[in-house]
C-alpha cells in the first residue's frame, strides 16, 4: 500500500488507534458556487416575458414539484368548460390554496410526473389565477413529452 494502510473493519480510530484517513490535502472551497437552478415560479415569470427559451423552461418544469387540486377518487381533476379539457396545476402551495381554498386537498408531483401521468388529449394550465397564468394545450404536452423523450434517449 502507498502512504497508509487500507483495512476492512478498521473500527472509528482505524487501524490500531490510528488518526482517521483524510488521504491528503483538504479539498479547496471553490472560488465562485454553483449557480442554484430558477425555481419554476421563476421560470414561469421569466418564460412568460421572453427572457428564458422554451427548452430551458422544460428543463425546469421537468424537475420542479407541481402542486394539483384532488378530489376524492385519486388523479387529476380537469376543467371541461375550456375549448379543450385542461388540468390546473399550481407552481406553489400559495398559488392552488389561492385558487382553491385554504382547507383544500392536493397532491405534489414533479413536472416530469405531470408529463408521464397526464391523460391524452389534456392540457394543463399553470397558475390560473397567477399574474403570470400559462396554459399548456394537448398539442403543446405532445411537443414537451416528445422533446423530453429525445433528450433522455437521444
Amino acid at each position: 500500500m502507498y502512504g497508509y494502510e487500507q483495512s476492512v473493519n478498521a473500527g472509528p480510530g482505524g487501524p490500531m488507534g490510528a488518526a482517521p484517513m483524510g488521504g491528503g490535502y483538504p479539498e479547496p472551497a471553490p472560488a465562485y458556487p454553483e449557480p442554484s437552478p430558477p425555481s419554476l415560479v421563476d421560470a414561469v415569470r421569466a418564460f412568460t416575458t421572453g427572457s428564458m427559451a422554451a427548452e430551458d423552461f422544460q428543463a425546469v418544469f421537468t424537475t420542479s414539484k407541481v402542486y394539483c387540486p384532488r378530489g376524492e377518487n385519486p388523479g387529476f381533476l380537469a376543467l371541461h368548460d375550456t375549448q379543450q379539457p385542461v388540468i390546473p396545476m399550481f407552481s406553489t402551495l400559495k398559488e392552488l390554496r389561492r385558487y382553491a381554498g385554504k382547507e383544500s386537498k392536493y397532491f405534489v408531483i414533479t413536472g416530469a410526473e405531470v408529463l408521464d401521468l397526464l391523460p391524452t388529449g389534456y392540457g394543463f394550465v399553470l397558475d390560473i389565477d397567477g399574474q403570470h397564468r400559462m396554459v399548456f394545450d394537448a398539442k403543446a404536452v405532445e411537443q414537451m413529452i416528445d422533446f423530453t423523450m429525445r433528450r433522455m434517449y437521444g
